[in-house]
């Protein structure tokens, strides 16, 4: 009785951490023919209770072989994805349907005396996914084999909302009422990103990521990017990795990859410290410090394109070095500069301590993972230690990033007496400005 109180007390503050997160899981169709994907049923609703909000994406591929080959239909696997004519289409909807109902039938299971009792699990689905072909590549038509274009993201959210498990299948549909074969990774990775979900879990047949050491509990996404390169595109580990590679580079903070074989790993890895599968962390070991005169060459590469197209206001390398004391940068755990903005206090007499917010520039390549509103939430606190009581911007083509933060649009004579001399009327810039 002690280690169960102790196992109760242990797993608390990962129940109080989980409550109300999103968690996309993907499972192959190999997991879901397994004896262990019962066990494995029985700890999503285990989950789904605990108050976890989850996607559920599902693969079809030893599925539609079976149906291929009952057919005596021949199909071509061409970089680890199948070419799907006609014929084949129709079996990876049959796979599909097959499959999705054997899911929805277990989850709805409620006997007397086993895990699932009074689960009650409303399971729900539906076309929330755009797909368009693949196409053609190096002269090798697809066909109906494709690839996700869009994630109904609001459909998918109002669904958790109301307390139901979402199940994806790895179909998707086009505006011109035509369905694709897609993989269900894929699926995963696209819907997590556009989720901006809390974890990725993919299962597989192995442990996790392994090496010759033995499983690796944690990587990161540069250690992950390393691996894809040497690993087989057929190793079903490589789609696993990429798919939560893909998520990571797009927000989602944490990608898993667990086994479907070994009962109990998925509970395992979300509520002991040892957890049992590979971890990948979107490495959030960057650094925001003030800028250095050796800087300057990183923050013109960041902001020259965008002087070009005229967003923000050309500076010389003379200028920014004279006011690199101004600037901050957001420096990524690979060593790169991945954005940078700076702060011009104006302290005019009787006027309300303002800064202007200028320069807000973020590598193409890291773009869409927050690192502008971290640098603007470290900008701001600094700000605020300097006594300042208001930030304003002036904008061309940023509106509604600013209006996201917390900016609100402003006159002109809310400027300081200073700013406004200096106001280039030919820009027409719209003015915001935050209280902080």
């Amino acid at each position: 009785m002690s280690e169960f109180v102790k196992f109760l007390r242990d797993t608390s503050p990962y129940i109080n951490s989980h409550r109300g997160k999103t968690f996309v899981l993907a499972f192959s169709g190999a997991a879901v023919a397994h004896a262990n994907f019962n066990n494995i049923i029985h700890d999503i609703a285990l989950l789904h209770n605990l108050g976890i909000k989850l996607v559920l994406v599902h693969g079809t591929r030893p599925q539609l072989e079976d149906r291929l080959a009952e057919k005596g239909i021949k199909t071509t696997i061409e970089g680890n994805r199948r070419i799907t004519d006609a014929a084949a289409m129709n079996c990876a909807k049959d796979a599909a349907g097959s499959v999705r109902i054997t899911v929805e039938a277990q989850l709805s299971t409620d006997l007397a005396h086993s895990p699932m009792a009074g689960a009650g699990i409303r399971v729900t689905g539906g076309n929330m996914i755009t797909g368009k072909p693949l196409g053609i590549h190096k002269g090798i038509d697809f066909d109906h084999t494709g690839c996700v274009r869009r994630i109904d993201r609001n459909s998918i959210q109002q669904q958790l909302d109301n307390n139901a498990i979402v199940l994806l299948s790895p179909i998707g549909y086009s505006p011109t009422g035509e369905a694709f074969n897609l993989g269900h990774e894929e699926v995963a990775s696209q819907t997590a990103i556009a989720l901006q979900a809390d974890k990725l879990m993919m299962f597989t047949a192995g442990e996790g990521v392994t090496d010759g050491s033995g499983l690796k509990k944690i990587m990161s996404l540069p250690e992950a990017a390393r691996l894809l390169q040497e690993l087989d595109q057929s190793d079903p580990v490589h789609t696993c990795l990429s798919a939560c590679y893909q998520a990571g580079c797009h927000g989602v903070p944490r990608a898993h990859i667990i086994s479907h074989t070994t009962d109990g790993t998925l509970l395992s890895e979300l509520f002991t410290r040892e957890g049992s599968g590979t971890l990948i962390l979107e490495n959030s070991k960057n650094i925001i410090r003030q800028a250095t005169i050796e800087d300057v060459g990183g923050i013109l590469d960041l902001i020259t394109p965008l002087e070009d197209q005229d967003i923000l206001v050309k500076r010389s390398r003379e200028l920014l070095e004279t006011e690199i004391s101004r600037f901050y940068v957001l420096i990524h755990s690979e060593g790169n500069l991945a954005a940078c903005a700076a702060l011009y206090p104006f302290n005019g007499d009787g006027e309300v301590n303002a800064a202007e917010l200028a320069c807000v520039a973020t590598d193409p390549d890291f773009q869409n993972r927050g690192f502008a509103s971290q640098l603007l939430q470290h900008i701001e606190k600094d700000a605020k230690s300097k006594k300042i009581e208001q930030l304003f911007v002036l904008t061309t083509q940023a509106a509604h990033w600013f209006q996201e933060q917390g900016f609100a649009a402003s006159d002109f004579d809310k400027l300081p007496t200073e700013k406004q001399s200096l106001y280039n009327w030919q820009r027409n810039s719209r003015i915001f400005c935050k209280h902080i």
